[in-house]
């Protein structure tokens, strides 16, 4: 027979155990089912994928914004480091090639991610200030490539968000090849001059790929 009583203070221990549990099980349901459905996705989806009742998804994160910045803060941080890093790179052309290539995979492999760095309203306050610092780190890293004389001088900060934000909604995670495709025709556009076009991969997109990017974007519930 047990000795834990009512009044021992060890009683409640293994209930926050398994709250802690369910949280962790509840943040690895919803980074799984935002990455592929986006912000959008339900919290009963969440919770199946958990494994836990939907209940316990609305205790844990009575908002959904309460979810979306414990999921997303880090990930901003990492993409606000990354602009940053590519600026100071001693190529410019390196740092802001790279940083295309990286953003656009990161969107792609990341549905909700993107919805994240697009549009304000997703998450709370420290994910606000993420995004915030992200717009003045893309700026430094288009000033650094223009002031080296290998950015056309009237591409902005939003420009390069754009190029991608669209570059990453083409094709799927599985898809690098045609987003490569894309991306080498962007930075032949973003270039001062080329000598000659930069060959492309054989991959050509097909209707499906349209279609992808031309999907609707609903606003999460």
């Amino acid at each position: 027979m047990s000795s834990v009583t009512p009044d021992d203070p060890a009683a409640p221990r293994p209930l926050r155990r398994d709250a802690e549990r369910n949280r962790a099980l509840i943040l690895a349901a919803a980074r799984e089912v935002f990455a592929a459905q986006g912000l959008d996705a339900g919290f009963d989806e969440v919770a199946r994928v958990a494994g836990v009742g939907v209940g316990t998804v609305y205790r844990r994160f009575p908002e959904r914004g309460d979810l979306v910045e414990a999921l997303f803060q880090e990930e901003v941080d990492a993409v606000v480091a990354r602009a940053q890093e590519a600026a100071a790179d001693p190529d410019p052309w390196h740092g802001l090639a790279g940083f295309l290539r990286w953003g656009a995979e990161a969107q792609a492999a990341d549905r909700g991610l993107a919805q994240v760095l697009a549009a304000a309203g997703h998450g709370h306050e420290r994910v606000a200030q993420g995004r915030d610092r992200l717009a003045p780190a893309v700026d430094a890293l288009v000033r650094h490539a223009q002031e080296a004389g290998v950015l056309r001088p009237d591409v902005g900060g939003l420009d390069l968000g754009l190029a991608v934000a669209m570059i990453g909604r083409v094709g799927g995670p599985e898809r690098a090849e045609l987003r490569e495709r894309f991306t080498a025709l962007v930075l032949d556009g973003l270039c001062v001059r080329r000598d000659a076009p930069t060959p492309l991969p054989p991959v050509l997109p097909t209707e499906e790929d349209m279609a992808q990017v031309f999907e609707p974007v609903r606003r999460p519930r």
